[in-house]
């Protein structure tokens, strides 16, 4: 699918300064568009979403799997065969073919089922103004020119330029591939060529807003946003697909070889009979037997046999392979690049180990789901190991029950993350590294609501890139106490 012919420019939004941004977006940094504008521009844009292709039906999916020359040669020597009286070879041949249709049916129904999931990145509502209203509105009603606000758990609804952020980081493993979340401000960037990763002015449709909060107006929506031209090149990749295989252009080649010498063998045969005066419809009987008889019925099923097999120990390895031609195609490759994070690895982070006082603990359990223990494994007397590039040393002592709380107390005090549950399933909402710290702490027993509900907010310090860490001013029964958190160097060098 290619972008609308109509399609705008490509701009470079995040080098257009501020004023000449709302210029050209013709919009209000403060009251946003109006209702009746942004009616007009829906209408000229279109809505603000991924156009979801229509999937073939199950009957014309079903009957795409019967389109190669061997596949109409072994049907037509199933109905020859049953012209014939001969019931087995027909029952025979026409199981073959159905058999080989019905594994190609399967797996491209699966396929196609897979690629609807690129929707589900997309947002149902997001907060914008209107008329200097703040209105919830569906994601789709979105505009070039709006002015939307984002916060910490948002998904992004739009390709956007930011216009006022504070402490505001974005994940974007979607787009990019990179699990450490972005830094953004609003600083308009000198360099018209800048690679996405590094558009620090700009959050982009389907990634994540894990910390902080932004205003920002909508440059582009729909198919222009970074995510709708994935979504486009996805489908022309997947059209390009429909391109054969080597291994089905063999088979296809051979099915027309096959069908010349059948006809051919029926020409010479039939031909021999009749100079030689035997009855016509004998000689064409026999010519038919001896064409349906050089037909070799094991073929499409040896080769779908062996491809659903390449299927089946991919699928073991959690791979969904589209066609069964592309097993083969996949045998030929010598070198394949792919995305990591989110691909290759789910994009999750998790707390292995600890380091309290001078004991080091192992942590069980992988993922989100807080489910595991924090055992003891050796202090540093028997084990030196690094925290940051730093080699740690300490006297050896007691474990420290008490310090292992503290370090946990701070690990979900100093957190901007959410760890939820729906459905059976663990998610975090906001950064990853603090998703993690989340998950380690519940599994030693310290939760959010619990650590909040014996303390008070008494201030916070936002991470920057400057200081490198965060502070977090809790007001306990003893007094106000600053958790800390950031990169070891930066800690240790402070510590007395």
């Amino acid at each position: 699918m290619e972008l609308p012919k109509d399609a705008p420019a490509v701009k470079v939004w995040h080098a257009i300064p501020a004023e000449a941004l709302v210029a050209e977006l013709r919009t209000n940094l403060e009251a946003g568009l109006s209702t009746e504008e942004a009616i007009i521009r829906q209408q000229n844009e279109g809505f603000n979403e991924l156009p979801e292709a229509s999937p073939p039906s199950l009957l014309k999916l079903f009957f795409s799997q019967f389109t190669s020359v061997i596949v109409w040669v072994l049907i037509g020597a199933a109905v020859v065969s049953g012209l014939m009286g001969e019931g087995i070879d027909t029952i025979a041949i026409l199981a073959i073919v159905l058999l080989n249709g019905l594994l190609g049916f399967v797996q491209e129904y699966k396929a196609e089922r897979s690629l609807a999931a690129l929707q589900k990145m997309s947002v149902s509502t997001a907060r914008a103004m209107r008329g200097g209203v703040l209105l919830s509105i569906p994601a789709r009603e979105l505009v070039p020119g709006d002015l939307i606000l984002l916060e910490a758990g948002d998904r992004v609804p739009a390709d956007a330029r930011l216009i006022y952020a504070v402490n505001v980081q974005s994940q974007e493993s979607t787009l990019t591939g990179e699990s450490t979340p972005v830094q953004k401000d609003a600083a308009v960037l000198t360099q018209a060529e800048v690679a996405l990763a590094d558009r620090t002015n700009m959050a982009f449709m389907g990634t994540m807003v894990v910390s902080g909060k932004a205003r920002a107006l909508v440059a582009t929506t729909g198919l222009h946003t970074e995510l709708g031209r994935i979504a486009t090149m996805i489908r022309q990749v997947s059209a390009a697909e429909r391109t054969e295989t080597p291994l089905q252009r063999r088979l296809e080649q051979f099915g027309y070889t096959l069908l010349w010498l059948a006809l051919g063998v029926v020409a010479v045969v039939f031909a021999l009979g009749y100079w030689r005066g035997e009855p016509l419809l004998t000689m064409f009987l026999t010519s038919v037997s001896l064409a349906v008889a050089a037909v070799p019925e094991g073929l499409p099923a040896v080769v779908t046999i062996t491809l659903a097999l390449g299927v089946t120990r991919m699928a073991k390895r959690h791979a969904l392979i589209r066609k069964l031609p592309a097993v083969e195609t996949l045998g030929s490759a010598t070198v394949i690049c792919t995305d990591k994070t989110g691909t290759l690895t789910k994009n999750e982070m998790t707390v292995t180990k600890l380091l309290v006082g001078d004991v080091f603990f192992d942590v069980t359990g992988e993922g989100y789901a807080p489910a595991g223990e924090i055992v003891e494994k050796a202090t540093i007397e028997v084990q030196a190991e690094t925290v940051g590039g730093l080699l740690l040393s300490a006297q050896p002592g007691p474990q420290l029950q008490p310090g292992l709380r503290q370090l946990l107390t701070a690990a979900v005090l100093c957190n901007g993350a959410t760890l939820n549950q729906e459905g059976g399933a663990w998610s975090v909402i906001g950064d990853p590294t603090e998703g993690a710290l989340l998950v380690v702490a519940a599994k030693g027993g310290v939760t959010q609501e619990a650590a909040k509900r014996d303390t008070s907010f008494a201030g916070e310090i936002p991470f920057d890139a400057e200081r490198k860490r965060m502070t977090v001013l809790r007001q306990t029964k003893d007094g106000t106490v600053a958790y800390v958190k950031g990169a070891p160097d930066v800690l240790l060098s402070r510590c007395a």
